[in-house]
């Protein structure tokens, strides 16, 4: 994503809104959750340093671009994302955000294509955390979600044989870790903040 000296720069968010919003325009469902997920990272951004807010952001609109077919190549989306970032000039840190989404290293070790995922860093911090809880208080079709939900939600279209399934053992616990330390993190830097949930329905 370099830009010429003569063109004005465009903000980290801007360009990946631009770019996710191009890739999955034919997607409008999942479009609909990464729209979500995004609006989950902007409230959970007071969790990670002010020096990554953007990066946090720009990630989350990034983080399925890799479900776009133009864009498969091994045919795991997190990985395919990841390399087409790469290959683009985009940020590594966004990229390896990217590719370790959502606890994406355990799913990778169920499909054999751990080694894949190696050329990306993973790191368990405040960045990492708050941009997997983005996704997984964001629904399949936009809608927020409990993690407890979602993580259900998942299960039941993935179905019980799936790759995803059999590493649930090991991804379950690692999003309740994440959640609850983000939910320690809302409570440092502002007492008020509760971690992002549905709107209450009427009765």
């Amino acid at each position: 994503m370099s830009t010429t000296a003569e063109q004005p720069r465009v903000s980290l968010v801007a360009a990946a809104k631009a770019l996710a919003t191009t890739l999955l325009a034919d997607d409008p469902r999942r479009l609909d959750h990464v729209t979500t997920a995004a609006s989950q990272a902007e409230k959970l951004a007071i969790t990670v340093d002010p020096a990554d807010r953007e990066t946090l952001i720009a990630a989350a609109w990034l983080h399925d671009i890799g479900y776009v077919p133009a864009l498969r190549d091994i045919g795991f989306h997190p990985v395919d994302g990841a390399r087409y970032l790469c290959a683009h000039e985009w940020p590594h840190l966004i990229a390896d955000l990217v590719a370790h989404h959502s606890g994406a290293r355990f799913v990778a070790e169920e499909r054999g294509l751990s080694d894949a995922l190696a050329d990306f860093v993973f790191t368990e911090d405040a960045l990492s955390d708050a941009l997997t809880i983005a996704d997984q208080t964001a629904g399949p079709c936009g809608q927020v979600m409990l993690v407890e939900h979602r993580m259900a939600d998942m299960l039941s279209r993935h179905g019980p044989q799936s790759p995803n399934a059999r590493a649930h053992d090991r991804r379950g616990p690692y999003f309740r870790a994440a959640r609850d330390r983000v939910r320690q993190r809302l409570a440092v830097a502002d007492p008020t903040m509760v971690l992002p949930a549905p709107e209450p329905q009427p009765e």
